[in-house]
């Protein structure tokens, strides 16, 4: 087991709490939170035990691993669980779509929107929002109402992670929820799904600038001690280590769907912006689950398969705006908790204080010079579990039509452009291990409604196509109907965005 948290960058013995790590999602020194040992799991529990269960069962024998009893009792655990997978569409939360292109390539697709925002963060989100409310019961339980603890959330979203939030902390008491997200940047129905929640403890802002800008807000009021202690601020992005704990079911559960519960070889290929996503296989590998490959699949914005192959990390002057606008950023936050493990195990002789320091003076390194140069022996231990392939806007389009064309099961089966970018990765990789006894599950992060241009341009020459008839949920049509609540930041100022809160959290009066 490990139930207690250290940041990626301390040199420091110190650790937090489950609890501590969540509220707080980043550490004072600017690193994230994560369990310096991963616990091991072993063969015959996976298979004869592990294998057997529900998607809510898995969840709780994994996340009771990484969560005290004294912290959270198994009873109210459980609850939470049940709680946050209620609001579910598909029974099996995460169901897969296996052999959607016939029996031949073993491609199967892992649909992670069945949730209330038709999108993967509902799996992380959902739970993470119940979480918050959990915490700031109990321990406002006998407080006088002045004295109660409350939690301003702020968070970043390329797209979907925002109304993901909004819907996981919507009416939740003692939170208040603020989203930063680039103005003319997200899809017309990412920006309605966040900004027409009436609850009064919801606020969007719309930064003129980029993802990378609204990201560097957020880290800068993480870091203003002062701010921090007048609002208590929370972090709902893939910074914060409960998300990436709770998307980490779906990959054991994905496993034992496409191998009916044997043994097996599974390459899992996943879209990847924030690394949150697929960091979560490497903790499910790392546990135990014996995955062949998890395959990074990037679009034009390729920071991390250029990382692989050069063992140069590097920010890009610019961030192409591509027709998968979440994976559209400079910098991968969740990379840095991958790269402190690949030190750790590499670098410094299995010394976590030593590790932090690496990763420590690297940030730095990427904060004065725009890069760091890792050492060949670190890239060779991240290819023992990753691969990595960059795919083109022309490609995602490609494989949007193609997908529509030839899918057996069922018939015209239509992916949003991050699914297509993965799903494209995937018959890459079919083509060149040419093993059919490999499984291939692509990870569908995304509704295709939610990005309704990018698929629209791959299948309007289709006579017997209709994006309203054949793609878009009534839930989702009904949004441009309701009425909208922003803010318009002009600026991608970090002043501007703290004067804001400042001003909503007056008139929310929570």
């Amino acid at each position: 087991m490990s139930q207690t948290y250290r940041s990626t960058r301390s040199a420091a013995k110190e650790t937090k709490s489950f609890e501590a790590a969540v509220i707080q999602g980043l550490a004072t020194d600017g690193g994230l939170f994560i369990p310096p040992a991963i616990p091991q799991v072993s063969q015959e529990t996976l298979f004869n035990e592990w294998s057997k269960l529900s998607f809510q069962e898995l969840a709780y024998e994994i996340m009771k691993l990484y969560i005290s009893d004294k912290e959270i009792p198994a009873a109210d655990l459980k609850a939470l669980i049940n709680r946050s997978y209620s609001t579910f569409r598909a029974p099996e939360i995460t169901p897969l779509v296996k052999n959607v292109t016939g029996d031949k390539e073993n491609l199967h697709i892992l649909e992670l929107f069945h949730g209330p925002t038709y999108a993967f963060k509902d799996v992380a989100l959902q739970f993470v929002g119940n979480l918050f409310e959990y915490f700031l019961e109990r321990n406002n339980k006998d407080l006088p109402e002045d004295q109660k603890k409350k939690i301003t959330v702020v968070g970043a979203t390329s797209g979907d992670t925002g109304s993901a939030a909004i819907y996981g902390l919507r009416g939740k008491k003692d939170v208040s929820v603020f989203i930063l997200y680039p103005t003319g940047r997200i899809s017309p129905i990412q920006e309605e799904q966040m900004t027409t929640v009436p609850d009064k403890n919801v606020q969007t802002l719309s930064v003129k600038g980029t993802f990378d800008n609204c990201q560097d807000i957020v880290k800068a009021i993480f870091g203003d001690k002062e701010f921090n202690s007048r609002h208590n601020v929370g972090a709902v992005n893939s910074i914060n280590w409960a998300r990436i704990l709770a998307q980490i079911t779906y990959y054991f559960y994905s496993f034992f769907q496409a191998t009916n519960g044997k043994q097996g070889k599974v390459k899992f290929v996943v879209p990847s912006g924030n690394f949150g996503d697929i960091l979560a296989g490497y903790f499910a590998k790392k546990m135990g689950l014996p995955i062949e490959k998890l395959v990074i699949a990037t679009n034009e914005n390729d920071i991390l398969d250029r990382f692989l192959k050069t063992g140069t990390y590097e920010r890009s002057d610019t961030v192409a705006a591509t027709l998968s606008p979440a994976m559209d950023i400079l910098i991968s936050s969740n990379f840095e908790r991958l790269l402190w493990y690949l030190a750790r195990e590499n670098l410094a002789q299995g010394d976590d204080l030593k590790a932090g320091e690496i990763v420590n003076n690297w940030f730095q390194q990427l904060k004065t010079e725009g890069k760091f140069q890792v050492d060949q022996s670190l890239i060779n231990g991240a290819l023992k579990d990753f691969d990595s392939e960059r795919v083109s806007n022309e490609e995602t389009t490609a494989t949007i039509k193609k997908m529509y064309e030839i899918s057996q099961n069922p018939k015209h089966y239509i992916l949003d452009p991050h699914t297509a970018v993965g799903v494209c990765a995937s018959e890459r990789l079919i083509a060149h291990d040419n093993d059919n006894t490999i499984n291939y599950v692509s990870l569908s992060t995304a509704h295709p409604a939610k990005f309704a241009d990018a698929v629209n341009k791959a299948l309007s020459e289709f006579q017997d196509y209709s994006f309203e008839r054949d793609v878009l949920p009534a839930e989702l049509k009904k949004l441009s109907t309701l009425p909208k609540k922003l803010k318009f930041i002009e600026r991608a100022d970090v002043e501007l965005v703290k004067n804001a809160i400042d001003e909503e959290l007056a008139k929310m009066d929570l």
